[in-house]
């Protein structure tokens, strides 16, 4: 159930050698081709990546946030064209969710690296770099990576009482939902 898996979903950043399997890869494919997106303009475009130089070369993105993608088995770069869609942004954010929650649903650990107005360094944006290092259209805008793998780390669930239940309202901003 999807509950279940919302529930149990952590973002995971260490990852085993187990290479992921065609079928899974397949998969993650169709996931990341079926999300809603803004008048079904569908602006998102991935590049996937399997190749291990590629993938350390990503990790090296941005300071901070993207060296775990070093040893993910996959990365999936989450780009899109700002001229199919005046939403592109949240059209990619809904199709980086998807695949995460289709990879956790295959029993993969997975865990999302912001790139869209982040640096890679002091004189070139994250975005920059990667389209650079992927041959990425000036077209399209790079919203996120997501590395993935089999876990090897293992995080429990947050409890429901982790949950900011003060940040929920009912009819109006300040009423509490009860």
């Amino acid at each position: 159930m999807f509950i279940d898996l919302i529930r149990n979903r952590r973002s995971i950043r260490k990852f085993t050698n187990e290479e992921i399997g065609a079928d899974k890869v397949e998969l993650l494919k169709e996931a990341a081709l079926r999300p809603p997106s803004s008048m079904g303009h569908n602006p998102w475009e991935y590049i996937f990546v399997t190749d291990g130089q590629l993938l350390s070369k990503l990790s090296k993105a941005k300071p901070h946030g993207s060296s775990f993608l070093a040893d993910a088995r996959l990365g999936i770069v989450v780009c899109a064209d700002p001229e199919k869609s005046a939403v592109w942004i949240e059209d990619a954010s809904i199709a980086t969710i998807f695949i995460q929650l289709a990879a956790e649903s295959l029993g993969l650990g997975n865990c999302w690296v912001q790139i869209r107005a982040r640096m890679h360094d002091d004189t070139q944006s994250a975005e920059t770099y990667i389209a650079g290092l992927l041959n990425i259209p000036s077209n399209l805008k790079v919203e996120s990576v997501v590395g993935i793998g089999y876990p090897a780390e293992e995080k429990a669930p947050h409890t429901r009482e982790e949950l900011q239940d003060e940040k929920v309202f009912l009819n109006t901003y300040g009423s509490p939902f009860t």
